[in-house]
């Protein structure tokens, strides 16, 4: 693995801050809630559904149609303390027409849970959606989201009925966590060193994965980039199939829309991985 860049503090802090590489992060976040809102006007779906114990967990689900349609389970960024499932449903504005279920994932953040708490409600909610969906069961997580996708299928204990996910796309993921023990994303994770190697997929790569796509906005910063070439070189060397993607003219925030989009390198992929 690659070692994290040298650099003082304020240096390390702008290497995790993704919105130091655009102008405004406020654009994006009213789009994700602008498109949601669409989502959830024009499609209806089937909105705050329970799957887990605590008010969090609950997801809005976007059927597409019956028996055999895939599902495409969304986990928004964040990083583990920001966001909600009601920012996160945009994917189906464009992936519900072409006979694909979406469903936008809720969970706990930062501070009121603990991190391990975190990945293990995700963890619930796609085993609940495994468990009930008429069809094969895809994964998108962007940036914290991408980590709790990951950690996910890292987890054992699938539906009993042999259920599990059938490929992930990765989006400008964390998958190395111990960096950000010094850096301010950690005032409200409250990680130490042994909780963030034991939450890092990159230490608990293993054979027998399902299909991969991991990608990242060409704009962003050189620690983001490096955490993606060191998790794909160990998804490789587990013996992992994994697509290795940089996106040109996107950065953090705004690539996640090419994946409802079929004409993007990102979303072709999306429907290669469908139609497999």
């Amino acid at each position: 693995m690659t070692m994290p860049l040298a650099c003082d503090q304020r240096e390390l802090d702008l290497q995790y801050s993704p919105s130091s590489r655009v102008a405004d992060i406020g654009v994006y976040l009213e789009e994700y809630a602008a498109r949601s809102a669409r989502a959830r006007e024009r499609l209806g779906g089937r909105l705050g559904v329970v799957y887990g114990p605590r008010p969090e967990q609950r997801l809005d689900l976007f059927p597409a149609g019956g028996d055999g349609t895939p599902t495409l389970v969304f986990v928004h960024g964040g990083y583990w303390q920001e966001l909600s499932r009601h920012e996160s449903s945009f994917l189906a504005l464009d992936l519900v027409p072409r006979g694909v279920s979406v469903a936008a994932l809720g969970y706990g953040l930062a501070p009121s849970y603990r991190l391990p708490e975190i990945v293990a409600m995700v963890a619930d909610g796609i085993r609940w959606v495994c468990g009930n969906a008429p069809g094969p069961v895809y994964l998108c997580g962007m940036s914290a989201g991408a980590h709790l996708v990951m950690m996910a299928l890292l987890e054992a204990g699938w539906d009993p009925r042999g259920v599990e996910p059938s490929g992930a796309i990765l989006l400008s993921g964390v998958y190395d966590l111990e960096p950000l023990c010094g850096t301010y994303v950690n005032r409200a994770l409250g990680l130490d060193p042994v909780t963030a190697r034991a939450c890092s997929p990159i230490h608990r790569v293993r054979a027998g994965l399902a299909p991969l796509v991991v990608a990242r906005g060409e704009n962003e910063t050189g620690e983001f980039a490096r955490q993606q070439t060191a998790f794909v070189a160990a998804v490789r060397a587990a013996g992992g199939r994994v697509t290795d993607l940089v996106v040109p003219s996107r950065n953090h925030f705004d690539l996640v829309f090419d994946v409802g989009d079929k004409e993007t390198a990102l979303g072709d992929h999306l429907v290669r991985m469908i139609s497999t």
